[in-house]
């Protein structure tokens, strides 16, 4: 089963993260990237408004596919057809986002900044290690922020990012956008993320996220 499609209080993480974006109030097109020859997570997105996309074999292929379909997404219910000028990046898997963070992101876009992402403080301490496993150092924790999404971008220069990175074949080492607007020589700045944006990654994120969103039982 895909992780989209896995289920918490009996909803697809997919329509959690697409009723966190109708409750942010802030897409008037919306894409979404699903594997090849799915069929329930197009007829999900569908219901609401959102354009679908397959997806490729990494994030950065997935992002350059639904931003080539951008300008033929359908305007979503209570938008003006008017051209995007920014453009979030979102992860369905950390499909409870707060509304609050969506907001932080787009008024920084909103302010001028070209590349913003929502980021929590690190409460581990870090290690560095070499190829044998020896620490080489321990980054000061205060200077160390944990990335979440949806990550903003001024959408000219994302996709003049992903134009560079095709050109010089760096799509293939990039982990997420940001790391590729800083390749690209962005400046990529941070506002607060949220705890409750926390990624379903492993059973016991999935754990969680059910002890939080279920009725208890007992």
């Amino acid at each position: 089963m895909p992780k989209a499609q896995v289920p918490v209080a009996g909803k697809a993480l997919l329509s959690w993260a697409l009723e966190g974006v109708d409750a942010a109030g802030c897409a008037s097109r919306l894409i979404v990237t699903v594997p090849p020859g799915d069929v329930e997570l197009s007829a999900l997105a569908e219901e609401f408004g959102a354009a679908v996309v397959t997806g490729g074999a990494t994030r950065a292929d997935s992002v350059a596919a639904a931003l080539a379909a951008l300008p033929d997404a359908p305007v979503r219910v209570g938008f003006t057809d008017e051209a995007p000028t920014g453009v979030l990046v979102h992860d369905c898997a950390r499909c409870f986002t707060p509304p609050e963070v969506f907001t932080r992101v787009i008024e920084a876009l909103n302010s001028g900044q070209q590349a913003v992402i929502p980021v929590v403080p690190v409460v581990d301490t870090i290690k560095e290690v070499d190829e044998t496993g020896a620490v080489t150092g321990t980054p000061a924790r205060s200077q160390l922020r944990a990335v979440q999404t949806p990550q903003g971008f001024d959408l000219a220069a994302l996709l003049n990012a992903y134009e560079q990175a095709s050109r010089e074949g760096l799509a293939e080492t990039i982990t997420d956008d940001a790391m590729l607007a800083e390749t690209m020589g962005l400046t990529v700045h941070t506002v607060a993320g949220s705890a409750d944006s926390f990624k379903i990654t492993t059973p016991l994120d999935l754990a969680l996220a059910r002890a939080l969103h279920e009725p208890s039982t007992h």
